[in-house]
């Protein structure tokens, strides 16, 4: 089976989003790129994450010719392939049906600096693109050109995008904005939220840089 690992890897991720609550039944979908073979292991169109196994992951090309699988895969391949295509550093890709940022895209308002967490999205705002039917290319041609340089586009009406450069690392910046898509909604539901200035946001961007665990940073504090 090609892909294996990833496809287990991705059955498994299904299974914690949905139990996260970032994308209920059979929406949402995740993949992951592996430049190597140049194909894109996709999960399918219509099953409920929590009976999906390995098997079920549909692997393509990024024209998303179905190369290994039984199963139709994910009717938002275009969304994928078209990130994978604009990002050369994506590796993976994270779409949920998250209740705060969807709210937000129902609004149609971007994901604000209202928490320093965003930065982790390479940006200090996740804009929101204008609606457009579900499946189809000319959503994700408007959710590439609205996502620029970032790693996370809201989708209007509809949910929240996200790539990484490995599948926990998508699947962890989706959770993380909406952490702050709830903050912001919040916030909005009895004030006018403090947004952070540019160069506070230019700074936490940077703070971001070395956080975590390295060998060159091991003094670094691990809660930012």
């Amino acid at each position: 089976m090609k892909l294996q690992e990833i496809r287990a890897q991705l059955a498994e991720c299904g299974r914690q989003m949905s139990a996260a609550g970032l994308s209920t039944g059979t929406s949402g979908n995740l993949s992951v790129y592996d430049p190597q073979e140049c194909l894109m292991a996709i999960t399918p169109s219509g099953l409920d994450y929590f009976s999906i196994t390995p098997a079920d992951i549909v692997v393509t090309d990024l024209e998303a010719h179905v190369v290994e699988g039984e199963r139709k895969p994910s009717s938002e391949w275009a969304l994928h392939t078209q990130l994978y295509r604009r990002h050369p550093a994506a590796r993976a890709v994270v779409h949920t049906h998250s209740v705060y940022c969807t709210t937000l895209a129902v609004l149609g308002q971007p994901l604000r600096a209202v928490h320093y967490a965003i930065a982790a999205a390479g940006a200090a705002e996740v804009p929101c693109a204008p609606y457009c039917l579900f499946g189809t290319e000319a959503l994700a041609r408007e959710a590439v050109e609205a996502c620029g340089e970032g790693r996370a586009v809201l989708l209007g009406n509809h949910g929240l995008v996200a790539w990484g450069e490995s599948l926990p690392g998508a699947y962890g910046l989706a959770r993380d904005l909406e952490f702050v898509a709830e903050l912001q909604w919040r916030a909005m539901a009895v004030g006018t939220p403090n947004v952070l200035t540019k160069d506070q946001m230019d700074a936490a961007m940077n703070r971001f840089q070395t956080y975590g665990q390295s060998e060159k940073r091991a003094d670094e504090p691990q809660t930012p």
